[in-house]
């Protein structure tokens, strides 16, 4: 015998005296708790029921007149729901077609037929049965009513047109609808609402109220719509674009098939394939080449990336790995190089013919020197760099380390960094084209630091024969071999060169040039480089000693000889000027 379980539900407090109906009126009919819909009345609606009370319910209401009450649950997620789990206001369904399928479930189909509210639960078990009173709503139509039906119709209508999944036979089923409950109800049954919000335009008796609600929804659902349509556009202009783009590309392959020419892309990536075999790296430098090559050839030529992976891969290719200049160990032609070209320094000619020789007996064990010039300007220590390199046989490549600030100056920058390149020591390395260059630091003693870092700090790493075989650079991220390179630095004074840099480098001093010196300077040197420069002849001008030493006594006070090779420069225009 099923379970008696009698509940009454009080009438709400709002309820006008003459819409509250007598006990005898009310009706008595098996209720079907829904999880994810509302039923709304005039609406035909596809129920699925799995449930044993729910099919026990759908069985009992078939059995009688076919109609049964249908409410939503409060939360979906409730397997078997209670009297508090269930909303107060549902839909009078009549049930006209009911199919049973294979796995014991129901399906029917079931139309709407006035709202109702439950006021009393007659039973729980084996199937709910309520008593419900319907509730009747106005169906005047008043001149805001009609206003606000025309709204709802021109929203309803543009929501038609941007939702793909709403039916064009909705919005013609609304516009033949004269009533404002229903086409209420019509519109929002259609919406893609969640239960809560249908149940809440159900739950408004007022026509008027209700379509003032269902206009707000509809607006919200059409700004939702639209920006879901530009982002959409937005995409599918994209996709288009780059299909189009493979397309071309594909029947472009096609056409070059045919007409046996050979695709851009895969030219260039063959090239490069054969550049890199070329280029004689080590195996470490060579495989990453190779990963990089092959993340190219995988992506179209237009990605962001391809651009600066191309980049990375010709800095690796260009940079010489093994490419070297063969050192000239004539000790004899090397000094008559460097006192060909300077006058005095005995201490650096004589430290550099101390290499040649000690090269020539021990090539293999014998690291590069790394030299420091330091002395007053105009001494001659850039210059003789440039004969050092000379005498050497090795390409000369300058730097000069003035005002630099910044450590990405010395390391690079990391390739996450738009427009990234290497540091300076790579790029000279670049432009030398040799593994082993003489290699001059200019006015090392003027390296700056602030907040990006400090340069001399990364200069340790150059410097140090213990660690440049391995110089590790941010854009490379791979080791570079620097130990081959004769390192040459300059300076003016050795007090800003910090101590650790200091320590790493062989300190050699250029002392000021006294007057005796400076006179043979100028006879030797100074004064036939700027007859020639200035078109003119010892027949045409000549100094004599006594001139000289007045020039270097009023007109120049210096350690080195700049000024005295201003001064004569100075008296050679004048005199071109005269003799033009």
């Amino acid at each position: 015998m099923a379970e008696k379980k009698d509940v009454l539900i009080e009438p709400l407090d709002d309820e006008l005296d003459d819409e509250i109906m007598k006990e005898t009126d009310w009706l008595e009919y098996p209720l079907l708790p829904v999880r994810d819909t509302v039923v709304f009345p005039h609406m035909v609606t596809p129920l699925f029921v799995g449930r044993d009370r729910s099919i026990k319910a759908v069985e009992a209401a078939t059995d009688d007149d076919s109609t049964i009450v249908v409410v939503a649950q409060r939360e979906p997620d409730i397997q078997d729901p209670t009297i508090e789990d269930l909303y107060t206001i549902g839909t009078e369904v009549v049930i006209g077609r009911t199919l049973r399928m294979p796995d014991g479930t129901i399906s029917i189909l079931g139309q709407g037929k006035q709202r109702v509210r439950i006021v009393k639960f007659m039973q729980t078990d084996p199937y709910i049965k309520v008593k419900v009173r319907p509730i009747y709503e106005p169906i005047e139509k008043s001149l805001p009513t009609e206003a606000l039906m025309r709204a709802v119709l021109a929203l309803f209508e543009k929501c038609v047109q941007l939702n793909r999944n709403l039916p064009e036979d909705a919005y013609v089923a609304a516009m033949n609808i004269d009533e404002p409950g229903w086409l209420a109800d019509l519109v929002t049954s259609v919406l893609n609402l969640d239960v809560e919000k249908r149940q809440e335009v159900l739950e408004t008796i007022d026509p008027t109220l209700r379509l003032q609600r269902l206009s707000i929804l509809l607006a919200q659902e059409l700004d939702d719509l639209e920006l879901e349509n530009r982002i959409q556009s937005k995409v599918q202009e994209e996709v288009d674009k780059t299909q189009r783009e493979y397309f071309l590309r594909e029947q472009m392959k096609v056409i070059q098939s045919e007409l046996g020419e050979v695709d851009g892309q895969a030219q260039e990536i063959s090239e490069l394939r054969e550049k890199i075999a070329a280029a004689e790296m080590p195996d470490e430098v060579r495989e990453k080449a190779e990963k990089e090559l092959n993340r190219l050839a995988a992506m179209p030529p237009i990605a962001p990336e391809a651009p600066i992976i191309r980049t990375y891969i010709d800095w690796l290719i260009e940079l010489p790995w093994t490419q070297a200049t063969e050192d000239n160990m004539d000790i004899v032609h090397a000094a008559k190089i460097l006192d060909a070209k300077h006058y005095g320094l005995p201490k650096a000619k004589e430290r550099i013919l101390e290499y040649i020789a000690v090269r020539k007996l021990a090539a293999d064990k014998m690291r590069s020197p790394i030299l420091c010039f330091v002395g007053p300007p105009g001494t001659g220590k850039t210059s003789l760099g440039k004969s050092i390199a000379e005498a050497l046989g090795r390409k000369f490549v300058r730097v000069s380390l003035g005002g630099i600030r910044d450590e990405a100056e010395i390391r690079g920058h990391r390739r996450t960094y738009i427009g990234a390149l290497p540091g300076r020591i790579i790029q000279t390395m670049r432009r030398a084209k040799t593994i082993n260059p003489l290699f001059m630091l200019d006015e090392i003693d003027k390296v700056g630091m602030d907040f990006r870092g400090d340069p001399s700090a990364a200069l340790l790493e150059v410097l140090d024969p213990e660690q440049n075989h391995a110089f590790s650079d941010h854009y490379l991220d791979v080791p570079y071999n620097l130990s081959q390179v004769m390192f040459i630095t300059t300076a003016n004074i050795l007090d800003p060169v910090p101590p650790a840099l200091r320590d790493r480098m062989e300190v050699i001093y250029f002392p000021g040039y006294i007057e005796e010196e400076k006179i043979h300077i100028a006879k030797k040197f100074l004064i036939p480089r700027q007859l020639e420069e200035n078109g003119l002849t010892p027949e045409r001008l000549s100094f004599s000693e006594k001139a000289i030493r007045h020039i270097i006594r009023e007109y120049t006070y210096e350690a080195g000889v700049r000024n005295l090779q201003r001064e004569i420069a100075n008296i050679c225009r004048k005199v071109a000027r005269r003799i033009a």
